[in-house]
C-alpha cells in the first residue's frame, strides 16, 4: 500500500511564539504537537489569551517575520502549515465585543488604587517595614546604607600627593602618599598618610596590595574627611611646650 504524502510521528512537536492582535504586550513561548489540530491549538490559546475558538485566525509567521500560511482549515493538523521552532503564530481577535477588544487588559490607569496612610501603616503590625525594623534592630550593619565608589571623591580635589598634612581627630602629623580608591578596603576614596612618627599600621601595603612606600608602622589610609592640609611642618620631638 502506497503511503501517504503527509505523515507526522506522534512525538514530533513544534515551539512556537504566539503574540496577539489585541494584547500587544502578550508574547509567549508554546510548545504544540504538530498532530494537534488547528481546532485543538485554538482552543489551547484560548486558554492563554481569553480569545474564542470561533472568534480566533491564526497567521504563521517565518523566523524572518515574513507570512507563511494563513491557519484556514480547523481540521487540518499544525504540522500541514509546516512550522518550524522559532516560527511566530499570531492571533487575530475577529470578535469586537472581545474581552480583549480595546486594549482595557493593558491599560491599568482607571484600575483603582488601594492606599493608606502612613500613620494607619505604621499601627499596623507584621508589615514588611516592622519586620525591617526587627532585622535592622538585630543586626545593624546589614541595614546600613550602602557606599559607592565615589564616596568621599569631593572632598579629595583639595588634597595632593605631597601635601603636609594633620589628621583629626588626634592631631598626627605626616605627608600623603596616596589619594584614591582602595581596592583592598570599602569602597569609596581614601587618602594614604605616611606619619611623622610611628602612629601607623603598615608600610602602605594593604592586604596584600602596596599604595605607596614608607617606614613600618608609619604608614596609615584614612577617609577624606579626616584629613587636613595645609602648612603642617614637623613637630620637634625635644622642642618643649612654652610655660
Amino acid at each position: 500500500m502506497a503511503s501517504s504524502r503527509f505523515q507526522i510521528q506522534p512525538d514530533e512537536a513544534v515551539l512556537l511564539r504566539v503574540t496577539h492582535s489585541n494584547i500587544k504586550s502578550f508574547s509567549a513561548e508554546i510548545r504544540f504537537s504538530l498532530q494537534s489540530s488547528v481546532e485543538a491549538v485554538k482552543d489551547k490559546l484560548w486558554r492563554k489569551c481569553g480569545t474564542s475558538v470561533n472568534s480566533m485566525q491564526l497567521e504563521l509567521y517565518d523566523d524572518a517575520n515574513s507570512k507563511v500560511s494563513n491557519l484556514t482549515d480547523d481540521s487540518r493538523p499544525l504540522g500541514f502549515y509546516s512550522p518550524f521552532d522559532g516560527y511566530r503564530l499570531h492571533i487575530i481577535d475577529l470578535d469586537p465585543s472581545s474581552v480583549t477588544a480595546g486594549g482595557w487588559l493593558e491599560d491599568i490607569s482607571s484600575v483603582e488604587k488601594y492606599s493608606i496612610s502612613e500613620e494607619a501603616y505604621d499601627k499596623r503590625d507584621g508589615t514588611f517595614r516592622k519586620f525591617k525594623e526587627k532585622m535592622a534592630a538585630q543586626n545593624p550593619s546589614a541595614f546600613a546604607p550602602k557606599i559607592t565608589d565615589d564616596y568621599m571623591e569631593d572632598l579629595c580635589a583639595n588634597i595632593k600627593v605631597g601635601d603636609r598634612c594633620e589628621i583629626d581627630p588626634g592631631e598626627k602629623r605626616g605627608v600623603v602618599k596616596y589619594v584614591g580608591r582602595a581596592e583592598s578596603l570599602a569602597p569609596g576614596f581614601w587618602v594614604g598618610v605616611q606619619f611623622d612618627e610611628p602612629f601607623g599600621k603598615h608600610d602602605g601595603m594593604v592586604k596584600g596590595v602596596r599604595y605607596f612606600d614608607s617606614p613600618p608602622l608609619h604608614g596609615a589610609m584614612i577617609r577624606p574627611d579626616k584629613v587636613k592640609v595645609g602648612d603642617y611642618p614637623e613637630r620637634d620631638p625635644f622642642e618643649e611646650e612654652e610655660i
